[in-house]
């Protein structure tokens, strides 16, 4: 598990002061610790026994990959490769540096990783520099997308584009599609627009910067791109508004929960920073068919968040199924890793 935070190089504007006093509120100001934990089960009792610094002086870290005996983890900046074998309680050898990714300004700092079912690949969210491009496209180079790497080549190549905020990604069982969950853009509405998850269609374009969920045009953005706009991908499924929707887990293996719970997508809702009333602050679940949404989503994991708004007792980030079948849900502001399970009712 990555103990991390924002590496601090936004851009400081009187805008980015004031979110990041909100945030900060909200239990999300933390200096990074920069480094990932190791946490075992080794008995089997649903409870961590084993707990120890598995890799130190990283560089906010997040994303985590492990193909054979080859540990990739997305800095802010780069992926780096470290040696693992099965068993193993702490790295302390260095890592190779795979590749450079975009950094200086680090707005939405997460890259996540995925490695392709084969292995042969890896891919890589990499999130906008600001909102909607309010310091200029040049240090948007590179960004606001999901790029694929050749681990043969080291190439990076991009894979899908106009993604502001990428976050969680999966494939989904059935279809083996990969999926996506994306935070969208600010300051135009406490209901708009809405985050939202979606297969990702190799090469397409999702809107970001000049346009949202479609063609739906954002006029602050200048110069203005139709010919962009007129090519958008709709995404397929709304989770709402500022719910800064960042972890997701497909549920089929979750069978610890009940039955109902075991064709569709967990989301891990980190919570509004900028909403009245605020959104998120929960764990969600979306029912699928033939490999799509198809339902209302269904809340699994609440409470974060008390009735009057006034307190946050956590805000779920990383999400995952241990080999028991239990659902596993990081809290970054808790500092807790929550274990759910459930009976059929």
């Amino acid at each position: 598990m990555a103990e991390s935070n924002s590496p601090k190089t936004d851009v400081k504007t009187v805008k980015s002061r004031i979110a990041g006093f909100v945030m900060g509120k909200a239990g999300a100001g933390d200096a990074s610790p920069n480094r990932i934990i190791l946490l075992r089960d080794t008995s089997g009792n649903g409870t961590v026994d084993t707990r120890t610094v598995f890799l130190d002086h990283l560089y906010s870290p997040f994303g985590m990959a492990l193909i054979g005996n080859d540990l990739y983890v997305a800095n802010a900046n780069e992926i780096v490769r470290f040696s693992y074998h099965d068993g193993d309680t702490q790295i302390k050898t260095p890592g190779t540096k795979v590749v450079d990714l975009p950094a200086g300004y680090n707005h939405h700092w997460t890259k996540n990783l995925l490695a392709s079912p084969d292995g042969s690949f890896l891919y890589v969210t990499i999130g906008s520099n600001s909102n909607v491009a309010d310091n200029g496209m040049e240090v948007e180079e590179g960004r606001a997308r999901i790029d694929k790497l050749d681990l043969s080549t080291g190439k990076l190549t991009p894979y899908a584009t106009g993604l502001r905020n990428p976050n969680g990604l999966a494939f989904e069982p059935d279809s083996g599609a990969l999926w996506v969950v994306v935070n969208e853009r600010d300051e135009i509405g406490s209901d708009l627009v809405p985050d939202y998850i979606t297969a990702v269609k190799e090469g397409a374009f999702y809107g970001w910067p000049y346009s949202y969920y479609g063609q739906h045009v954002d006029s602050r953005v200048s110069p203005q791109r139709p010919d962009l706009v007129a090519q958008a991908v709709v995404p397929d499924y709304a989770v709402g508004a500022h719910t800064a929707s960042i972890g997701i887990a497909f549920s089929h293996d979750a069978t610890q929960l009940p039955d109902a719970w075991r064709h569709g997508l967990f989301v891990a809702q980190h919570g509004s920073w900028n909403r009245r009333p605020k959104s998120g602050y929960k764990v969600i679940y979306v029912p699928f068919a033939d490999g799509q949404p198809a339902g209302m989503p269904i809340d699994v994991l609440t409470g974060f968040l008390t009735s009057d708004e006034a307190h946050v007792h956590g805000r779920p980030v990383g999400l995952a199924l241990d080999r028991s079948g239990a659902l596993l849900v990081a809290d970054d502001v808790g500092n807790v890793v929550w274990r759910v399970t459930g009976q059929n009712p």
